[in-house]
């Protein structure tokens, strides 16, 4: 444990000096994991719940002494509910518990269903607490951003995909296994930048509603797709996000959704130069 915390009190210190802020964030429990349906134990146990929230309730404790300017805290990434009260319970229940301790601590503060924009309206969101950051993550349309992505359940589909417009067509699906095929013909409309803005709106609303910023925690596309098509879809994010004063961050720098070469570690110029500019 003071190992971790060690390690954690430099990466908050090495940023600091670069002046970069800091958002601390819990990205998967052992008792949640978004990504994996039978780790998502923290619903029914409420151990795992009490664990969670004395967790936040020590880190608060130790990372309190660093400016509130600078540091920021998202008390869990992507959650998933069948039932979105009960992420409703646990993060008003958190973020209570770190007032307590922080009263004007930064706190980011996602909606259920991997922090998709379209959850919005049933997040339950603490009265008159204006240090809060409403969080939303956005990979529409997925066939194009995870295409040939070995964790998704459509991965299977190797056949071709548009941006902008028709992004499959259901020509290409014939012959697939009918597990991809149910995963991935739902996709078979029309995606261009009114519909990413029309998603994305749904978290604009409910944000200016209560008067709170919006940041776009994580947006990216795999580099499997076709780089004209990944230009297109950038293009686009950034104008919506621009259109709408939402903050942004990308996933990731490196790795899944890379922003830099691989093999020379060279920024992807046709990628960054639209993220900068």
């Amino acid at each position: 444990k003071k190992p971790a915390f060690k390690l954690l009190d430099k990466a908050i210190k090495w940023c600091m000096k670069h002046d970069l802020k800091v958002i601390v964030d819990l990205h998967v429990l052992r008792s949640h994991h978004f990504n994996v349906a039978e780790s998502r134990t923290l619903w029914d146990e409420e151990s795992a719940q009490l664990q969670f929230i004395e967790f936040w309730k020590d880190l608060s404790s130790k990372l309190k002494k660093y400016p509130n300017d600078m540091v920021a805290y998202e008390p869990m990434n992507e959650a998933v509910s069948d039932n979105p009260e009960d992420w409703n319970k646990l993060i008003n229940w958190v973020i209570s518990e770190i007032r307590q301790i922080e009263p004007e601590r930064t706190i980011i503060m996602g909606s259920n269903n991997w922090q998709q924009a379209w959850t919005f309206p049933d997040l339950r969101v603490p009265e008159n607490d204006k240090n809060i950051i409403l969080s939303f993550h956005i990979y529409t349309p997925m066939p194009l951003t995870h295409w040939k992505a070995p964790w998704t359940n459509f991965y299977r589909y190797t056949g071709p995909v548009q941006y902008p417009g028709m992004i499959l067509d259901t020509t290409d699906l014939a012959g697939l296994d009918q597990e991809t095929h149910e995963a991935i013909s739902n996709y078979v409309k029309v995606y261009d930048q009114d519909v990413l803005r029309h998603e994305i709106m749904v978290a604009v609303d409910r944000a200016n509603e209560l008067g709170l910023p919006l940041y776009c925690g994580e947006f990216g596309s795999f580099p499997s797709t076709e780089i004209k098509m990944r230009q297109a879809w950038y293009e686009d994010m950034i104008t919506i996000f621009n259109e709408n004063d939402i903050a942004w961050a990308h996933w990731n720098w490196k790795n899944d959704f890379p922003l830099i070469n691989a093999e020379t570690t060279e920024p992807i110029s046709d990628l960054m130069d639209i993220l900068i500019h």
